[in-house]
């Protein structure tokens, strides 16, 4: 297939960056784009976790919140595709605009808020899938939820047969309290919880946990000591970001939300804990 980014590239980015991204998604879901891909070179083959990535590079979630178009996005190239951030129930999230291009300065901020079509669309999606390249799932709550727990116990439950791997997000800016969740006790106790659960739920899918990038020192080293006390399968580093350097100069800087850089480093790595020593596996 042509290349057609110099033609719908513009034509998207001309558009508010909510309504370029759904319709971009729906193109992918009805088949323009990710028809065909040559094999990557076997020197970009990983295996972590007991699946055979082909390559590291991967779409994080938030992209594809509801599991339109996962197959089309592996068909691109990407060597795994992670979909959510999907909460039990469906919900609208934050009002719009809640999307905004940082054009000066190569960045994005969003204030999403979990929306979501709920976990039923995104089970029974990923059920009809023909089971074929590494798809994992990002879970999260509902924002009127009085029991975090409970959602993601729940996530787990109905999710942990069909994906390849599973991600706990406690780190999204944008849900009031959610990440209050990464707090030693709390998050040493969600996580035993989650681990059962997923142990009971038949074949053993790996499972992570997402931070935030806006830790203290001494958080990080709660949430270290957390990961080698459960032995969860390892931690995605990092969510956006509620900081603003100082360099940023576009208007949009001061709304609120989580950023993301073009220049920083990789928005997503998966660390292993399955090793003495924890090695950078994935990015997205």
């Amino acid at each position: 297939m042509p290349d057609l980014y110099p033609l719908v590239g513009p034509l998207l980015r001309a558009l508010p960056p909510e309504t370029a991204h759904r319709l971009t998604l729906a193109a992918l879901a009805a088949g323009f784009g990710g028809t065909s891909r040559a094999p990557d070179p076997p020197e970009l083959r990983q295996r972590l976790w007991g699946l055979d990535f082909p390559n590291p590079i991967g779409i994080a979630a938030g992209f594809d919140k509801d599991a339109g178009a996962p197959d089309a996005l592996l068909r691109l190239g990407f060597g795994f595709v992670e979909v959510g951030t999907v909460t039990p129930r469906p919900q609208p999230g934050n009002p719009r605009p809640r999307m905004f291009r940082l054009e000066a300065d190569g960045a994005l901020i969003n204030r999403m808020g979990f929306n979501s079509g709920g976990l039923d669309m995104v089970v029974g999606r990923l059920s009809a899938r023909p089971g074929r390249g590494i798809v994992g799932v990002n879970l999260g709550k509902n924002r009127d939820s009085e029991d975090a727990a409970a959602d993601y116990l729940e996530g787990v439950r109905r999710v942990a047969r069909i994906a390849d791997y599973l991600v706990v997000n406690v780190s999204s800016p944008n849900t009031p309290g959610l990440r209050d969740l990464q707090a030693r006790a709390v998050l040493e106790t969600l996580l035993r919880q989650l681990l059962a659960v997923r142990d009971e739920a038949g074949p053993r899918a790996p499972l992570l946990v997402k931070i935030a990038p806006d830790l203290t020192p001494e958080e990080r080293r709660d949430i270290a000591a957390v990961t080698l006390a459960t032995q969860i399968d390892g931690i995605i580093v990092a969510n956006t970001t509620v900081a603003r350097p100082p360099r940023l100069r576009s208007a949009a800087a001061a709304e609120t939300g989580g950023l993301t850089e073009r220049n920083q480093a990789p928005s997503q790595v998966a660390i292993s804990s399955a090793r003495p020593r924890p090695s950078t596996s994935t990015m997205a």
